[in-house]
Order: structure tokens, then C-alpha cells, then sequence
């Protein structure tokens, strides 16, 4: 299942923003796997977090396989040890058992999540352990499939920004004029600017200026 968005999105973006429009022309259409399933999004994007998306993908598969079907159920009867044996972290086994356990007792209620206004949802995951401002954002473009997720936190929009735009640097300024061109399709253009950031378009260069080396004493 990928991010569902079609010619609507894809025309508005090319008439608000003719740099856009270019890459989205050269790119051709972008097919973004989601997990329509909010508990296993929240759990997968705290695995996720500080690692490769391979070293992610790696731990996701280890816990699929062994408990079967990741719900709350199956990760409290699983217990601390076992999540960690997946290969992920204590602190990271701890947000996810904190999280089952606050969802199996009622006291997050996570279908109310799926019908918030993006502002709510964003707080009202960020009320859990080990989520922060640009995994609760992830999951709402990953999971809730919500249209206008620009994630200023994210490294590699900023860098597939500086690419298509030709800005040394994108400050919250520069970012904040982006983000409401490109609303209420932010999250498409999510999609294109990951994908010059990893180099879908050969001969694009980031023009930030390059780390000078340290000098060794």
C-alpha cells in the first residue's frame, strides 16, 4: 500500500511552484509504502528512530516474525527482554511497553487519534514516551496518510530543499515561506524532495557549503 495522490496534487504543486514542477516532470511518480495500522506506525517509527531505514526495516521484520501480529497483547506478554532481543534498545523497549500498556488500559486512546485536526494529533503522540515532534509528523504522513506534512525537522527535506530551491541553507524563515506555497500538499512534496535528496536526479548537487575536514593535532 503506498501514499495514494494522483494528477490533483501533482498539477496544483507544478502551477504554485515551476522549480517543483520540474522535478515532479523529471521524477515521474513517487510510490511510498504506508502502514495503515496507527499501533504498529507508532511502534515501527520508535524502532526507527536514530537508525538506518535498512537497520529499521531489519528489527521490524525480527518482530513481526516473533510475535506474529504486533498489537499491545502480544508486546506486554512479550516483556522487556524479548523486545530487546530484536535488536533494538532498553530505553526503546521501555516507550514501546509504555505505550502498549497505555493503550491496553484506555488511558491513550489511539482511534481518537485518527480523527484530530494534524496540529492535536502531532501533540497528542508527542504525550508519549520516545515521541517527538518529527516522528509524530512521520506518522502522520505514514500512517494517516495526512496531505500537508512538511517536516522542518527532518535533514533530508532540508537538503532536497536546498537542492531544487539553490539556498546554501534553508532557515525556519526560508522553510515557513515553502511550506505555505506548497500547502495543502505538503506532504507530496515530502515525497519529491526525499527523493532529490537520495539522488533521483543525477547532476543535482546540494549547494550547502561543504564541512571543512578537522585538523589533526
Amino acid at each position: 500500500m503506498y501514499f495514494s495522490y494522483g494528477s490533483k496534487e501533482t498539477d496544483e504543486l507544478r502551477r504554485r511552484d515551476k522549480k517543483l514542477g520540474a522535478v515532479i516532470d523529471a521524477i515521474g511518480h513517487i510510490d511510498r509504502a504506508v502502514d495503515p495500522d496507527l499501533f504498529s506506525s507508532v511502534v515501527h517509527h520508535i524502532l526507527g528512530q536514530q537508525i538506518s531505514t535498512k537497520a529499521q526495516q531489519t528489527l521490524w521484520a525480527r518482530m513481526q516474525d516473533g510475535l506474529g501480529t504486533v498489537t499491545a497483547d502480544t508486546l506486554l506478554a512479550a516483556g522487556r527482554d524479548i523486545i530487546q532481543s530484536f535488536g533494538t534498545t532498553f530505553k526503546k523497549a521501555d516507550y514501546i511497553l509504555d505505550f502498549a500498556s497505555k493503550v491496553q488500559s484506555g488511558a491513550f486512546d489511539i482511534e481518537a487519534v485518527k480523527h484530530m485536526p494534524d496540529k492535536e494529533a502531532i501533540d497528542a503522540l508527542c504525550s508519549l514516551r520516545g515521541i517527538g515532534i518529527w516522528t509524530a509528523e512521520m506518522i502522520l504522513l505514514f500512517c494517516l496518510e495526512r496531505p500537508d506534512i512538511l517536516s522542518y525537522g527532518d535533514l533530508a527535506i532540508l537538503r532536497g530543499m536546498r537542492i531544487v530551491y539553490r539556498h546554501r541553507a534553508i532557515d525556519r524563515k526560508k522553510f515557513e515561506r515553502y511550506r505555505k506555497r506548497l500547502s495543502p500538499y505538503g506532504s507530496v512534496a515530502s515525497l519529491y524532495f526525499w527523493a532529490v535528496a537520495g539522488g533521483a536526479i543525477p547532476g543535482l548537487k546540494d549547494p550547502a557549503p561543504r564541512k571543512k575536514p578537522t585538523a589533526k593535532k
